[in-house]
């Protein structure tokens, strides 16, 4: 990328959109498009193919989708599947018919299969069964990592497809209806906290082992990997380390500051066994994560103490 290129920023009002946004400027690109959805419906072709004439990005992060936990996943598959392929499709394709230079596309550690040998590598994609609770939104991403292969097959276009693990940081959603584990989790333990509650209840056994990135780094990489791309079609991004939901649990007890007790409902869903993403691909290109868990969920739970989301239970 050059400074002067137009960088458009597809979901940019969403956890990784608005990191990569914020990346991008401290880096020195300020010719950033940025569209809300009332603004651009990116399930709608008409809207995009607009945009794209008009606009004539260079480059493009598409970083918009619909997402969610379990529950979310399990309870609106349907809504999961439809509209992520519209997106990607929507975007992908005017990006190819306005000859956009350079395009990264985020997928999800998701895409993976369930009983993937860990860590797991990038060429372990399509190699088993998915897990079924959030088996609608993977195909989906599967479906983005495979166009974008396609067109770099069929037409030399330079697209990059992006796994990152579990995100988490600033600007996260703390819906507990539809949010992932870690924001779901510090919501949680803050209002029991406020509330002298006696105890958490936390989903599942605490046995499943997760892997989780600080946004902040996420964003770090994939503007990394916009500028070096010598590597296209797929790679992992992610921090190398894992941890059971039961400890992740209790060091977010400890940060809250929660002194009561933890139950773990083993009547609701573990998902996935175990998910650690194989980074040895973008390490050798020479990124590293560097936002340490404990310091990550201590700067998140901040943020969510100075939001409003937090400031509603104070």
């Amino acid at each position: 990328m050059n400074k002067s290129d137009k960088i458009y920023v597809a979901g940019h009002g969403g956890l990784a959109g608005r990191a990569i946004c914020d990346k991008l400027r401290e880096k020195g690109y300020q010719n950033l498009s940025v569209k809300t959805r009332g603004q651009l419906d990116l399930t709608r072709q008409r809207e995009v193919e607009r945009f794209f004439e008009e606009e004539k990005p260079d480059c493009v992060f598409l970083c918009a989708a619909k997402v969610g936990g379990i529950h979310a996943n399990s309870t609106y598959p349907a809504d999961f599947i439809a509209e992520n392929l519209q997106i990607q499709n929507n975007v992908i394709t005017q990006a190819f018919q306005h000859q956009v230079k350079r395009l990264v596309f985020l997928g999800s550690s998701c895409i993976y299969p369930k009983l993937c040998p860990q860590p797991i590598r990038e060429e372990y994609l399509l190699s088993g069964p998915l897990e079924p609770t959030n088996e609608a939104y993977a195909v989906a991403k599967i479906a983005g990592i495979k166009t974008c292969e396609a067109y770099n097959r069929q037409h030399d276009t330079r697209y990059l497809s992006v796994m990152p693990t579990n995100l988490y940081g600033p600007n996260d959603n703390f819906e507990l209806e539809n949010s992932h584990v870690l924001p779901a989790l510090i919501r949680k333990f803050h209002e029991a906290r406020l509330e002298g509650k006696p105890e958490v209840i936390v989903w599942g056994t605490g046995k499943p082992k997760r892997e989780f990135l600080h946004v902040e780094d996420m964003a770090d990489a994939c503007v990394f990997l916009m500028e070096k791309m010598d590597c296209q079609d797929l790679i992992n991004i992610g921090s190398g380390k894992d941890i059971t939901i039961k400890d992740l649990s209790i060091l977010i007890g400890e940060v809250t500051g929660f002194k009561g007790k933890i139950v773990f409902d083993t009547t609701k869903p573990d998902g996935t066994p175990q998910k650690l993403l194989d980074v040895s691909k973008i390490n050798l290109l020479g990124w590293k994560a560097k936002i340490g868990l404990k310091e990550g969920i201590e700067r998140t739970y901040k943020w969510y103490q100075d939001s409003s989301a937090g400031n509603i239970r104070r």
